[in-house]
Formats: structure tokens, C-alpha cells, sequence
């Protein structure tokens, strides 16, 4: 069965234009607002500024001989400026490569030579690891925000009176972005994602109800690194194109995000599980102002039903889901921001102009309602491939267009989706499959524990038994007498099969810079413990 959007009313028209004619369709009207805050400083480009930059910066990058079709690597934290050079490249044809800010001088060097990258900008605190890799590679400048040796200013491209050419842009053909896969199951891949593909996300996004997510009233705090296709998208994009103010943070601290979300009466807050996490259970929430905020929106991992609960009766809001991917664009699914339309622990449904199937993994045949399958999705979002990875490209999309995420979930009656877990990731207990996503939603629950991760570790007679990694709020509780109290809390929850049947204890969880468990890291290291 293929599942679409309820919204059959609707007949979504993607305009045919750039990501940044689409992303600034409002600035000429709200010139004198504030479109990107620094946080921290409060430094900020109105929508006047952000679009005069732009306009700047493309001229000064085509006077230093980057043309259509070239690439670009912004290797840098949240910033305002993030979104101005994002958007002057994509005006003149070329393509973003965004860099986790977070990567080695190795890492972002082979970033650079996969894309090709031909310029590079970053900042001060980054630029010996940026100069390191650039010298690795076919980057032929180096840019940095501000003054440093060993790289031209940034100020440079923004002082450049020659403005850029009209450069003719075929959205559905041209690349505009190279994110890379966070290589979590296998080594990091570029994904080609076009102007099409990222204005028909922006539109669906909007398309699901009638009133705007991220309207012109609305001040959305940026803690999701912008590199990243969730805060590059969901976030910036989606902001400016609604004309909402966006307050970036450049690295995530607890209680600085809180500070934030007080001093400028934030009124969204995109989120991912961890943080969710925390809003539900740190002491330090109490000690601010979040009375301001309407949504909190949770993404790039599974949110269990309890969490999400607590959440939202502390904070005072509802709290929603959505899901997707980076070779999505990233939104597929998506929750009401109407409670009484939204469903607790659901990443929501079908969003406009996009189809879903729910696969059995072994047979390969659809699911019925209320089983479990791997996500086929097809739409106008989804990417164009790996870029120089046909094989790869080949096993996720078929030749019917659909691909094949990986994830595992089902639907209810009434059409709203959940995520189990992935395929890779499922715990094979003597036949029986086992949910770590399900065991770990669990875990958090109980009140000693802070975060938690659940793993396959070897066993000769189950061939793999379900390990929980435990994070306690009270480290100095850990014993034998808490672990035992943990497996039974999990025991009396689940059926026999889900059990789990060995505890470590833990200082923290290893997550991406998305939020989501690096679950190979704790595996591999789980194996060399068994075979040592």
C-alpha cells in the first residue's frame, strides 16, 4: 500500500526558482528586520543586510574566478554569516559543501578532495585545521571570518564592487548542496541535493497546514549546527522563508540554550532527543524564563512516547516530531503543530506530495497496517544520488524511484507514523528481534538515569543478547545493587525477548553532532571487549 497526505484538497505548486530567491522572497518587505541573531553577542543581519550581502559576497566570489557548477566548503560554527555565504553561492551557480565544524584536519581534507571543494571558509579558532587540509587539496583560497595570518578576510568579498553576472539556474538539474552522510553505517557519502529538491521540501513542509510553522512572528533558536541537512533546512532555510527571526548558538551548552531561549523570548526551539532529554529532566530548567515558547519540534532521532510526554507538561508546550534524512532534503513525515492533532511519540504523517511504502525486510512484500516495515519513500525531495557512488546510489533508490531509508516502523489507523529502529541496528536474540530505540525510550524513564544506549553484545547461546550503556544522574549510585534494579525496571516493562541482560555503567553517551547514538562506536568497542 502506498501512504500519501491526507491533504488530498491541496495541489502543491513548487515554484521553479533558486533556493535563494525562494529563501529571501520576503526581504524586501521586511528589510529592517532582524533575520539572524548571534546569540552569544547579538550581532545581527537584517533581512536588508542579509540580502545586500548576498548580493556582495556572489560579486566578490565570482571576481576571484568561481563559477557555476564550482564548489565551496563553509567550515564553521553557527553563525549569521553561515546563511550569507550559503546563499551567495547558491545565487552564482555554485554548490555548498557544509563541513562538520567538529571534523579533523584529516576528515574535512578528505571532504574537500571528494567534493572538489575550490574555495574553503572558515574561522580564526578553526583556521590552522582549515590551512592543514586546504594544503591536502584542490582548495585554491582560504577565507576566514575576521583577520588572521595565513588566509584572505572574508571582509574582502564583502568590500568587491563588481557585482555577480545573471547566472541562468536550472533547479531541478543543478546542484546547490553536498552534504555528507554522518557515516554512522559506513563512510561518510555526498549527497546531491538540488535547488528543486530543497524548495520542494520548504513548500511541503508548509503545504501540511494551513497556518505557517515558522511564520514572521516567530523567533527560532538555532542550537542545531547548520552543517547539518536538519538546522541547514528545518532551520535557516525554513526561517527566512517564512520571514522568522533566527537566534544561532554556535556550540550547544545546557544552560547557555536556556539563557538564550529566556533573553530573546524564543519562540520555537527545533531540537533533537538529547536536548529534549534535558529539558525534561535538568534541575537547571527551573532557574529560567521559558514561558515563551509555543512549539518545541524534535527530529533526527526517535523520541519515545514518555520523554516526549514529560517534556511537554514541564515546559508547557506541546511537544512534536517530525522525520526524514538528508537524501530527503530532509522532511517526510511531519506532526501537527496542533495538539489535537498530533499524536504522542508519532513522527507524524505523510507530508504534501509524497509517498510512502512500508516493506516486510525479509519478504519484501508490504506490510499491513500496524506491522512493522522498512520506509520506501518517493517525492520531488528526494536527492539526486551520492555523488561518484553509483553502486551505492543504486541500493537505496530502485528503479521505481523509491528509496529504501533503512528505518523500520509502522502506521496506526489513523495514519500516523512510527519509527521502531533501523535495519542495521536490530539485536538478533536467539531469532527474536529486539529494538534498541524501543528499550532505550524505556530506560530514560526510570528516574536514576540520565541517557541511555542499548547494543547487541555477543553471546555463544542467544548469538546476541540486548547490552544497555547507562548515563545516571547520580554517578556515584553506580553498583551492582543499580544495575540489577535497572534490568528488573526493564524486565517488568517488556516481553522476555527484549530483556536486557548486561548493564555498564557510563559517564556519557557517544552522539553525533545530529543527536543521534553512534551506535557502531559502542558496538566496536563491545566486540574487541568480547574477543580480548
Amino acid at each position: 500500500m502506498i501512504y500519501t497526505s491526507e491533504r488530498t484538497d491541496l495541489k502543491l505548486e513548487i515554484p521553479d526558482v533558486s533556493i535563494t530567491e525562494y529563501a529571501l522572497r520576503h526581504a524586501d518587505r521586511l528589510a529592517d528586520k532582524p533575520a539572524l541573531i548571534d546569540g552569544p553577542s547579538g550581532r545581527t543581519l537584517t533581512y536588508g543586510q542579509l540580502a545586500g550581502g548576498i548580493k556582495k559576497v556572489a560579486g566578490g566570489l565570482y571576481a576571484r574566478g568561481f563559477r557555476k557548477g564550482d564548489v565551496l566548503a563553509i567550515y564553521c560554527p553557527n553563525m549569521p554569516e553561515y546563511a550569507l555565504v550559503f546563499n551567495a553561492v547558491a545565487s552564482v551557480g555554485g554548490i555548498n559543501t557544509t563541513v562538520n565544524p567538529l571534523y579533523t584536519a584529516a576528515e574535512l581534507a578528505k571532504q574537500l578532495n571528494d567534493s572538489k571543494a575550490k574555495f574553503l571558509v572558515t574561522v580564526p579558532p578553526f583556521l590552522d585545521k582549515a590551512l592543514e587540509a586546504a594544503n591536502n587539496s584542490l582548495v585554491e583560497e582560504v577565507f576566514v571570518f575576521g583577520d588572521a595570518e595565513g588566509a584572505s578576510s572574508f571582509s574582502e568579498l564583502l568590500s568587491t564592487e563588481q557585482p555577480a553576472p545573471v547566472v541562468a539556474i536550472d533547479p531541478k538539474n543543478d546542484l546547490v548542496v553536498l552534504p555528507y552522510s554522518s557515516g554512522t553505517t559506513g563512510l561518510p557519502k555526498g549527497v546531491m541535493l538540488t535547488h528543486h529538491n530543497l524548495v520542494a521540501n520548504l513548500c511541503q513542509v508548509d503545504g501540511l497546514e494551513e497556518e505557517k510553522r515558522m511564520g514572521e512572528d516567530e523567533i527560532i533558536l538555532a542550537m542545531l549546527p547548520f552543517f547539518h541537512i536538519y538546522g541547514m533546512i528545518v532551520v535557516m532555510k525554513l526561517a527566512l522563508a517564512g520571514g522568522a527571526t533566527v537566534v544561532s548558538m554556535p556550540r550547544f551548552d545546557m544552560e547557555e540554550f536556556l539563557g538564550l531561549v529566556q533573553r530573546y523570548k524564543a519562540t520555537t526551539l527545533p531540537l533533537v532527543p538529547p536536548v529534549v532529554l534535558g529539558l525534561a529532566k535538568s534541575p537547571l530548567v527551573d532557574q529560567f524564563d521559558l514561558s515563551s515558547v509555543k512549539t518545541i519540534f524534535c527530529g533526527a532521532a526517535p523520541l519515545g512516547r514518555e520523554l516526549s510526554m514529560e517534556t511537554s507538561q514541564r515546559i508547557g508546550c506541546p511537544v512534536t516530531q517530525g522525520y526524514g534524512m538528508t537524501e530527503a532534503s530532509p522532511v517526510t513525515h511531519l506532526s501537527s503543530m496542533d495538539p489535537e492533532k498530533s499524536r504522542e511519540g508519532a513522527i507524524g504523517k505523510v507530508i504534501p506530495d509524497t509517498e510512502v511504502r512500508l516493506v516486510d525486510v525479509k519478504s519484501g512484500q508490504d506490510c499491513a497496517q500496524g506491522e512493522d516495515g522498512e520506509l520506501w519513500i518517493r517525492g520531488p525531495q528526494i536527492m539526486r544520488g551520492y555523488l561518484n557512488q553509483p553502486e551505492e546510489t543504486a541500493e537505496c533508490i530502485d528503479t521505481e524511484g523509491w528509496y529504501h531509508t533503512g528505518d523500520v516502523g509502522y502506521v496506526d489507523e489513523d495514519g500516523y507514523f512510527f519509527i521502531v529502529d533501523r535495519v542495521k541496528e536490530l539485536i538478533k536474540y536467539k531469532a527474536m528481534q529486539v529494538s534498541p530505540a524501543e528499550l532505550e525510550a524505556l530506560l530514560v524513564t526510570h528516574p536514576s538515569i540520565l541517557d541511555a544506549a542499548v547494543i547487541p553484545s555477543p553471546d555463544e547461546e542467544a548469538g546476541e543478547i540486548p547490552k544497555a550503556i547507562v548515563v545516571l544522574k547520580d554517578l556515584n549510585s553506580a553498583s551492582d545493587q543499580m544495575a540489577e534494579e535497572l534490568m528488573s525496571y526493564v524486565a517488568d516493562n517488556v516481553a522476555p525477548h527484549k530483556r536486557v541482560r548486561k548493564l555498564e555503567f557510563s559517564d556519557q553517551i557517544p552522539k553525533s553532532a545530529s543527536g543521534k547514538i553512534l551506535r557502531r562506536v559502542l558496538v566496536e568497542a563491545e566486540r574487541r571487549s568480547a574477543n580480548a
